[in-house]
C-alpha cells in the first residue's frame, strides 16, 4: 500500500509570498443559483447547479517550480519543463541546524548525503530542508529565518545528475537580507544562465518524509510562456 504526503503550500488570498509577488486574487463570478438561473434550469425546478471562481495567481506564489525563463529571457518557459525530470526518486537533505541567512556549501551537501548513507544518481530530485515551512504563515519570519543554496552547492548537485531540486523556504537562495549583507544576489538562481536545471520553492511537510526511499511527483501546470508554474508536489511512500 502507498501513502501520499502533500508537500504543497495552501493557496489563498492571505498567504505569505516573496516580496514583489502578489498573493492570489480569488473571486466567485457565478454562484450555484446564478448559473442555474442563467442557463434557464431554474424554470424546471433546478435552482442550484455549478459555481465558478476566477483566480488570478502569480507564477511564483505558493509551491511552484522556476522555469529557465525566470532568469534567461529567451529560455523555455514553464510549459516546456521536461516532465521526465518531474517524477523520480526523492532525497531530503536536512539543514535545519544551519544558521539563518547562511549558504549551504558543496561540502555540506556531501556531508548530509554521507549522514544518511545515500549516493545520488542521475535524475534524483533533491529537497533541501531548512525548517522554514513550520512558520510559512508568518510573513516576517518566513521571509527572514532560513538558510539557502549557494552557486557552488547547486552546481555540485547538477554535476551528480540532479536537474530538479527544491526547498521548503520562500526562495532557493539565502534570504534577501543575507544576500544584501554579502552583496551576493540570487547566485543559485543565476546558475540557470549556464545550466539547465529547475528548482521548487515553498515546499512543506518535509519533516513527514524519510531521507530517501520514496517517489516524488512535482508536475507543473502547463502555463505557456510563464517564468514558473504552480506545482501540486506530492511524495509517494510504499508502506
Amino acid at each position: 500500500m502507498s501513502r501520499v504526503v502533500d508537500l504543497s503550500m495552501p493557496v489563498h488570498r492571505d498567504m505569505v509570498t516573496f516580496p514583489r509577488i502578489n498573493p492570489p486574487m480569488m473571486m466567485m463570478y457565478d454562484s450555484w443559483e446564478d448559473f442555474a438561473k442563467g442557463v434557464g434550469a431554474d424554470e424546471y425546478g433546478v435552482d442550484k447547479l455549478t459555481a465558478s471562481y476566477i483566480v488570478i495567481q502569480s507564477d511564483h506564489a505558493g509551491t511552484h517550480i522556476d522555469a529557465l525563463k525566470h532568469i534567461r529571457p529567451d529560455a523555455p518557459g514553464a510549459s516546456e519543463i521536461p516532465l521526465e525530470y518531474c517524477f523520480s526518486d526523492g532525497v531530503v537533505l536536512d539543514f535545519r541546524h544551519k544558521e539563518y541567512g547562511s549558504g549551504i556549501s558543496a561540502d555540506e551537501i556531501d556531508g548530509a548525503l554521507e549522514k544518511i548513507g545515500y549516493e545520488l544518481k542521475e535524475r534524483d530530485i533533491v529537497l533541501i530542508q531548512t525548517g522554514a515551512s513550520a512558520y510559512n504563515d508568518d510573513q516576517e519570519r518566513y521571509l527572514r529565518d532560513h538558510c539557502g543554496m549557494t552557486r557552488e552547492a547547486t552546481l555540485h548537485l547538477i554535476s551528480k545528475g540532479v536537474r530538479v531540486m527544491g526547498i521548503d523556504a520562500v526562495t532557493f537562495d539565502p534570504p534577501v537580507w543575507a544576500m544584501f549583507e554579502r552583496k551576493q544576489f540570487w547566485e543559485a538562481h543565476r546558475v540557470m544562465w549556464e545550466e539547465d536545471y529547475w528548482h521548487l520553492e515553498n515546499l512543506c511537510n518535509l519533516d513527514q518524509l524519510p531521507s530517501h526511499g520514496f517517489k516524488l511527483a512535482v508536475f507543473p501546470i502547463k502555463w505557456v510562456g510563464t517564468t514558473g508554474a504552480p506545482v501540486r508536489a506530492v511524495a509517494i511512500l510504499d508502506e
